[in-house]
């Protein structure tokens, strides 16, 4: 492999690098807090659009978690980030949760189901018919159609449920219009969260459990890209995409003397 410069700064996925089910994944507080005392530019990453930073940092402290709310990125973020570039104080008509209309009220947009300049769809545990049916409508109008990522399902202590993907699916099929997908896979949200804390993708790396979202947006964003083991790619799988990560590792915890 080519020689790469040393990594100042990293990315992290939450769910199945840092916490699996609510719980800590061991050596998460290691990692943590070794990032925190080294002064190293850093985020958590997450695909769900749900809740805000500030709600995150307060769920990741109840597990024994110290991560600040300025190092928390999250694919409503980067959605936001994306919108306020193309069309400043635009309009949206948003299906989602506090973490997307929070977001995108702090860029000024104006929540509307009155012409609005895009369909923003995020994750929510209640799709409505109702809703969906507006959007469809609205897009069929002339709105353009966003979403916050691409994942089909997302996890429950009963199983999996329904997620953006899924539901981006079914809007899709009414309109004939395939959505811009903010989140992972797509490299913006990587690009968007580096230059929210000054780093640079060459001396950076993302470290997620998902070989198709975490590591093909590392690697898309010219990031050292490492895999850990403790979520859902299984080492016998790692082989069957047409690219690699930097390294795969068991857990969070091979991390630690790396900072």
């Amino acid at each position: 492999m080519a020689d790469r410069k040393p990594i100042e700064s990293w990315l992290t996925d939450m769910d199945g690098v840092l916490i699996h089910e609510g719980v800590p994944i061991p050596g998460a507080d290691a990692f943590i807090k070794k990032l925190r005392e080294s002064g190293r530019p850093f985020l958590v990453l997450t695909n769900n659009s749900i809740y805000t930073p500030r709600d995150l940092h307060a769920r990741l402290r109840r597990m024994g978690l110290e991560v600040p709310i300025e190092n928390i990125w999250t694919s409503a973020l980067a959605t936001a980030k994306f919108l306020d570039d193309q069309r400043p104080n635009g309009s949206a008509y948003a299906i989602g949760e506090a973490g997307l209309t929070t977001a995108l009220h702090d860029i000024g947009y104006i929540l509307t189901d009155h012409e609005p300049d895009y369909v923003v769809l995020g994750e929510t545990r209640t799709y409505s018919f109702e809703a969906m049916t507006k959007a469809v409508r609205l897009i069929n109008d002339g709105a353009r159609f966003i979403c916050t990522n691409p994942d089909e399902t997302g996890p429950s202590a009963e199983g999996p449920l329904p997620a953006t993907g899924a539901v981006a699916a079914l809007i899709t099929k009414a309109t004939g219009k395939q959505p811009y997908f903010a989140g992972k896979p797509n490299p913006l949200m990587m690009r968007t969260g580096l230059n929210t804390i000054g780093a640079h993708s060459e001396s950076s790396a993302m470290i997620g459990d998902r070989m198709d979202t975490d590591v093909l947006a590392g690697i898309e964003a010219g990031m050292q890209t490492f895999l850990v083991l403790t979520g859902l790619t299984r080492p016998e799988q790692v082989e069957n995409y047409p690219y690699r990560p930097s390294q795969v590792v068991d857990s969070i915890a091979d991390l630690v003397d790396l900072i």
